[in-house]
């Protein structure tokens, strides 16, 4: 029996096994795992390396359409989905899912076709699309949000946070009534917009707008409010919700409290919660700007507080929140460059850095192991956003997303190695150890030798079924 690719020799990873075998590849998906697989038109030696299910990175925004009073304050994206992808595949990641934003005033599935637009002919790895909902008007929420969700769009994004993307508590449970309905996931911005501006107004009188001030007014605090706010709103409509970009203890605390009393409640975080502090914002000459996000970095108590919750599994996906705006005057410095904090755009650049930094710092440091890293970074996203078993695992019948990683070699992360299109990266001079060496997209080598193989265009749109959260129980309405 022939099969168009054979890795022979590796140790082959999954969420639940780690197994020494050759794989078999035949039509783009894993048709064969034995001790020996002998025919095949290519062989892949992967004595002494690992065998990984390519990366899922469901949390990445691209190519976003510019305008006022969003995370972005009216900067211009560096990557779309082409720089983006082929980043994103040379860190070992074989599927993304960045957010498609509906804006105020405009039509949710207007907004669904101008990202298909915007992300034709150019990816080199499989994406789907998050649901952004800003504006839920009786036409979004009784007709265009359920035909988009069974049309394959079956996680929704909204914010508590930001002018032009807030939801009152009311809309939000307006727009978690037709995730119920229509059983999507709900994933949400959680932090409390209104002390965000009155402690911003108070750091602006004093005269402290340099970026230090955006963590100084964005205190963990805010972040637990919220997410306590959300868990309930989420508990009162009756349906399962991811707390995204986790920062710290306080809305872990708030997350366990709520599991605690049964309810379907999913944690991210992201690797610069990790590894950034709040003193990266006080870099000089504007510089702490690179380190701005929201929420923001905090404190070595925090990062501690996120390594026991992704060690006792309260953390459930890691993420990159890959938010690419270049150091320059369309990007962050867009304001000027002494601009206040309040005017400087929110996110940081991470897709193809994510899976290195938690593979070194959390495997090679012994905090995890080795199932654990691909539950967080691959199984677990596909099951919560409908894209297992083709997506995410290493099984027969699975499409064959592979990352051959090489767990022995050390890397200095420098920008000037990255394949983004933004100027920096946040994590310049870090080393690593572990790095993915080949990665394989549904059968087809795409980075092999630190080279391209593949052609933007041949990422696929992925359709989305009903997440696990769904799935492993009815979840209970106070109506």
């Amino acid at each position: 029996m022939m099969f168009d690719l054979v890795v022979r020799g590796g140790t082959i990873v999954t969420a639940s096994d780690v197994t020494k075998a050759d794989l078999g590849v035949r039509g783009g998906r894993i048709a064969a795992i034995a001790e020996h697989i002998e025919d095949a038109e290519q062989v892949i030696d992967a004595t002494g390396r690992l065998v990984l299910p390519g990366g899922i990175d469901a949390h990445c925004h691209l190519d976003q359409p510019q305008a006022p009073g969003l995370a972005a304050k009216g900067a211009k994206m560096a990557d779309g989905f082409r720089s983006g992808s082929i980043s994103a595949a040379f860190g070992g990641t074989t599927t993304i899912v960045p957010f498609c934003v509906q804006h105020r005033g405009e039509s949710l599935t207007a907004a669904v076709a101008d990202y298909h637009r915007r992300a034709e002919g150019q990816s080199v790895i499989d994406y789907a699309f998050h649901l952004i909902v800003s504006d839920p008007t009786p036409a979004v929420l009784g007709q265009e949000l359920p035909a988009l969700i069974r049309r394959g769009h079956t996680s929704i994004k909204v914010y508590m946070t930001y002018d032009a993307m807030q939801l009152s508590d009311r809309q939000i449970l307006d727009v978690f009534e037709t995730a119920r309905e229509e059983k999507a996931v709900m994933l949400i911005h959680a932090e409390n917009h209104e002390m965000i501006g009155w402690l911003a107004d108070r750091l602006e009188k004093q005269g402290r707008t340099r970026p230090p001030a955006h963590a100084t007014s964005r205190p963990l605090p805010v972040e637990r409010e919220a997410t306590h706010r959300a868990v309930t709103l989420a508990e009162i409509a009756g349906v399962p919700l991811v707390i995204v970009h986790v920062s710290g203890g306080d809305p872990l605390d708030e997350i366990r409290r709520a599991r605690a009393g049964g309810h379907v409640v999913i944690a991210e975080t992201c690797p610069q919660y990790l590894l950034l502090t709040e003193a990266d914002l006080e870099m000089p000459d504007m510089l702490g700007a690179k380190a701005m996000c929201s929420p923001p970095p905090r404190d070595t108590a925090a990062q501690a507080a996120l390594w026991r919750g992704i060690e006792d599994g309260t953390i459930d996906i890691f993420n990159s929140d890959h938010a690419p705006y270049c150091f320059d005057a369309d990007g962050k410095l867009k304001a000027g460059p002494a601009a206040s904090f309040r005017a400087i755009a929110n996110g940081i650049p991470g897709l193809e850095t994510r899976l290195a930094i938690l593979f070194s710092e959390g495997v090679m440091k012994r905090r995890i192991d080795l199932p654990r890293f691909v539950a967080l970074t691959a199984t677990n996203n596909a099951k919560l956003y409908g894209l297992h078993p083709r997506k995410g695992t290493i099984a027969v019948g699975a499409d064959a997303d592979l990352a051959i990683w090489d767990p022995e070699r050390r890397v200095t992360i420098t920008n000037s190695m990255m394949h983004h299109d933004v100027d920096y990266t946040p994590f310049e001079g870090l080393e690593v150890q572990g790095w993915p060496e080949t990665i394989i997209s549904r059968g087809e080598v795409i980075i092999e030798n630190n080279e391209l193989k593949a052609q933007p265009g041949r990422g696929q749109f992925l359709t989305q079924q009903t997440s696990s959260a769904w799935k492993t129980r009815e979840i209970a309405a106070w109506i």
